[in-house]
């Protein structure tokens, strides 16, 4: 009975619009039944999207695995002399973004914290030349995390950073390098890494901007639930400030090939309560990603019903950070069947871009 009157409570909460507390958080995690958290989620992400399932046309590049942050959690970094570090140089860039068929719509990069690679004085032309040559494409380029690295190297503010990079062309960052934005939990898997503050401070900054982003909780290892929500309320608080998270993406930890291998895989449940929380407690941010290289389609087509309303979309076999740590997924799936996967589940394909702008079909 307890257990029951707590979620009506928290029932009410979401449909008028209320910020649910930690309290409410945690109990959604631990204690409320698994069905009727995921059906409240599909009722508040329907509210919100209809019956749309978003996927967006991009190329995805991991333009360096050399890092040196060190995270435990990692399976894609190496070092400069190990055999299996790879960096592009900006011609195989250019020639990676730009190669036919050029008729997408996102760019995605992400690598490493890379001392010849991962800073302004590489980037900034290479950014130029990019809008240049594909000036269509709209580029979602670099974590927090990189631009915090970037910005300490030139030794200049995060502001002076972002403004250069988004004069030369950026049109949006990507979420990672969040991972759980606990300072506990900051300490034991990526303590070289940008610290809570300073993740959060380059997005607040970012947005100041003009500069839309993504958001990210990497789940699954050493974090508690309470830490997973703490996660989600920084999130959402930072989203009441600025307005600046256009999607949240839950990210499950993959555990092959690093030092977290201990913990092991995500269940489907965890998963899938993972993303229907997510809705419940962002309730300031528009879009909830089922992404399907780390969960597969099938999982992100069940993740649609439990509060996601994006799957993302076609990666063209560049995603290494995921099959290094163990994804057996397809890295590229066609544009027919990720919408063959959406209206399979319910939904009404639609396509977007980077910045949610709906888009002809393809």
């Amino acid at each position: 009975m307890v257990a029951h009157s707590s979620f009506d409570a928290i029932a009410e909460k979401v449909r008028a619009g209320e910020p649910l507390s930690r309290a409410d958080g945690v109990f959604l995690y631990a204690d409320a039944p698994f069905h009727a958290v995921g059906k409240l989620a599909h009722e508040l992400r329907t509210a919100r999207n209809g019956d749309r399932a978003y996927y967006v046309v991009k190329r995805y590049l991991n333009t360096t695995n050399v890092c040196y942050a060190a995270c435990k959690f990692c399976s894609f970094a190496a070092h400069e002399k190990e055999p299996r570090a790879a960096r592009m140089s900006l011609e195989t860039i250019l020639e990676k973004a730009c190669a036919p068929p050029d008729d997408y719509d996102e760019l995605h990069i992400v690598g490493g914290h890379d001392p010849k690679q991962t800073s302004l004085a590489f980037w900034i032309p290479a950014i130029r030349e990019l809008h240049a040559r594909i000036p269509h494409v709209q580029l979602a380029l670099f974590t927090a995390a990189e631009i915090d690295y970037m910005c300490k190297r030139e030794r200049c503010s995060y502001e002076d950073g972002l403004r250069r990079l988004r004069d030369a062309g950026l049109t949006s960052l990507n979420g990672g390098g969040a991972e759980i934005l606990v300072k506990r939990v900051r300490d034991i898997i990526c303590p070289h890494k940008a610290s809570v503050e300073e993740w959060l401070e380059v997005h607040r900054v970012a947005h100041r901007l003009g500069i839309m982003t993504n958001c990210t909780m990497l789940y699954g290892h050493v974090e508690t639930i309470e830490e997973r929500v703490e996660h989600l309320v920084a999130l959402r608080e930072l989203q009441a400030e600025t307005g600046g998270f256009k999607c949240f993406v839950p990210l499950a930890f993959h555990p092959d090939g690093n030092d977290l291998s201990e913990y092991g895989w995500t269940g489907g449940i965890d998963d899938l309560r993972t993303i229907a929380v997510s809705r419940l407690m962002l309730h300031n941010i528009d879009h909830i990603k089922a992404y399907w290289i780390s969960y597969g389609i099938k999982m992100a087509q069940l993740g649609l019903h439990f509060g996601a309303d994006d799957i993302d979309g076609t990666v063209h076999n560049e995603q290494q950070i995921y099959r290094d740590a163990g994804s057996t997924t397809d890295q590229s799936t066609p544009i027919l069947e990720l919408r063959r996967a959406i209206e399979e589940a319910g939904f009404a394909s639609t396509r977007r871009n980077l910045l949610y702008r709906v888009l002809e079909p393809a």
